[in-house]
């Protein structure tokens, strides 16, 4: 059975700003059953209860202040909002993934947290970019050599899009890195940098190759922009990976 289909909410960021609860409940109109929030501090309590009545499970957050200040807060806030997955999505400056130094002090940031976030039940992973993938030591992506040091319950979500700008092979990224990878980020669009996004299945991305190459990792999808509306976008996404299922 295929993992639970999920959004990652800063594809509806400026939505969430205007009426949180009525997008969600619009997520929840397209069919979809899981969410990714990115802002665990921001009513926890409040959003649990939206979305536990809307039947959207948290499956993931994006936490990016674990590496701004006291983790502690955060991981309370995580704990609340009933995920055991929390996510490192930024935060750590490009240039520490140029360096084989760079990258053994990141690894010691993540693993100093996977720590602490492992005496509250909380898993951590890591959110590339395509600073992670861009630069090459040794004939390997830095997000490869990354993982050999990375704790061994830390998992990486990879950005599939964000994978490919930066010049990667992704099916054969993802079947390298294994089991190590727990979560994808489904987007698609031209492959460009500076081009807005589109829904899954309308875009250039191999998206059945990478789904088969990482058959277990939970599937999230975003369009960090979008050429259309994002609601649109994100129901037509379902759509198309929902046939992708059926096939």
């Amino acid at each position: 059975m295929a993992p639970p289909l999920g959004v990652q909410l800063y594809t509806v960021r400026d939505a969430l700003a205007a009426d949180r609860d009525a997008a969600l409940r619009r997520i929840a109109d397209i069919g979809f059953t899981a969410v990714e929030p990115f802002d665990p501090t921001a009513d926890p309590e409040g959003f649990r209860r939206v979305a536990d009545g809307l039947g959207l499970r948290v499956i993931a957050i994006h936490a990016g202040q674990l590496v701004k200040g006291d983790p502690e807060p955060v991981l309370d806030a995580i704990e609340t909002l009933g995920t055991d997955l929390a996510i490192v999505p930024a935060g750590i400056p490009a240039e520490e993934f140029t360096t084989r130094d760079g990258l053994a002090r990141t690894a010691a940031l993540l693993n100093g947290l996977a720590e602490r976030a492992a005496a509250r039940g909380i898993r951590l992973g890591y959110h590339n970019h395509w600073w992670e993938i861009e630069p090459v030591i040794d004939g390997r992506h830095a997000i490869e050599l990354l993982a050999d040091q990375l704790a061994p319950g830390i998992v990486l979500e990879i950005d599939t899009y964000w994978a490919a700008v930066g010049g990667a092979d992704v099916p054969a990224l993802l079947r390298r890195l294994g089991d190590r990878v727990g979560a994808l980020h489904i987007k698609d669009g031209p492959i460009d940098r500076d081009e807005p996004h589109l829904a899954v299945g309308a875009g250039a991305m191999p998206v059945p190759e990478l789904l088969a190459a990482a058959p277990d990792a939970l599937r999230i999808v975003e369009l960090d922009t979008c050429a259309t509306d994002f609601f649109d976008a994100l129901a037509d996404s379902r759509g198309y990976l929902a046939q992708l299922e059926a096939v």
